[in-house]
């Protein structure tokens, strides 16, 4: 039996329980020995990813795009368009939001999220690792930026992960304004990133397919944001110009279907995280959080 997966929501304080998209069949392909065999030979590599992505490209009927709607739990309500405006799940997945749906903090001495999702928050990189709050879980920032010279700058810093959902909206924005580098792609498999593949000791963060920007902040140095892709995920996008400035709550790009999760990393002395943050995760929970928030400030 899986254990159920719950989220500390941030606005009310509940602690509530994830419904899981498509749950059963990722039971079936990380929780049984022929759905392990079937995901190593075909579902995690970018062909299915691509195959069923192009499937949600495909014109739908609107029951159908409501019947998606409602199984993931899409706030209609903050879309930017009615539903019948929206010709294929991946319209609707890729979703923009409404003007003024999420005020972004403009204090400059905080630092937000860059997406909607549930937050781990890890203040101190000890041994320049992520300690990921799922047994036998865990990643080295050398693996996951894939330079372990780069990495050198952020041991003993502090990261956030942020897990979106397939119901959550998967456009991710700039968390502070500054200068953002080419990105860098990483990795060729696309593994759920749930506990249900981090509890089987897959090293997903340094295996899934990746893109690695460095953005030149203007109050917390050279922070590393990574987009990592997932089962299903076959595509990251960036819409945003590199080595061209952007401001705090810019759009940065989006992910095309599926589950999909943002890594923020900061170097030492750079951040300190919110404590409610901190301590959700040291209970092993994350935090249910929305762009445009604040994750923690200058020290």
């Amino acid at each position: 039996m899986t254990p159920p997966v719950r989220h500390v929501d941030r606005e009310t304080g509940e602690v509530r329980e994830e419904r899981v998209f498509g749950g059963r069949a990722l039971r079936f392909l990380y929780a049984t020995r022929l759905g392990g065999l079937l995901r190593e030979l075909i579902a995690v590599r970018p062909l299915f990813s691509r195959i069923y992505g192009g499937r949600m490209d495909r014109p739908a009927t609107p029951e159908r795009i409501r019947a998606f709607a409602d199984e993931a739990g899409i706030a209609l309500a903050e879309a930017e368009h009615p539903l019948e405006r929206y010709r294929t799940v991946n319209d609707l997945f890729c979703r923009r939001l409404k003007p003024g749906c999420r005020p972004v903090d403009r204090d400059p001495a905080h630092l937000v999220f860059p997406a909607d999702g549930r937050a781990l928050a890890f203040p101190t990189l000890a041994g320049g690792t992520l300690p990921l709050p799922v047994k036998g879980a865990s990643v080295t920032v050398a693996d996951l930026l894939g330079d372990a010279d780069l990495a050198r700058a952020y041991a003993g810093g502090s990261a956030v992960v942020v897990r979106l959902a397939p119901g959550d909206y998967h456009r991710y924005h700039f968390p502070d304004g500054g200068v953002p580098s080419t990105p860098r792609r990483l990795g060729r498999r696309l593994h759920t990133v749930t506990p249900l593949s981090l509890g089987r000791g897959i090293p997903v963060f340094s295996l899934n397919r990746r893109e690695v920007t460095i953005l030149r902040s203007d109050g917390f140095g050279d922070l590393a944001i990574v987009e990592v892709g997932a089962l299903a995920v076959g595509t990251i996008v960036q819409t945003h110009a590199p080595e061209r400035r952007v401001e705090r709550g810019d759009e940065k790009g989006y992910f095309a279907f599926g589950g999909s999760t943002i890594v923020l990393v900061a170097a030492p002395a750079r951040l300190e995280l919110d404590r409610d943050l901190v301590l959700n995760t040291g209970r092993g929970l994350e935090t249910k959080v929305k762009w445009g928030t604040r994750l923690g400030r200058r020290p």
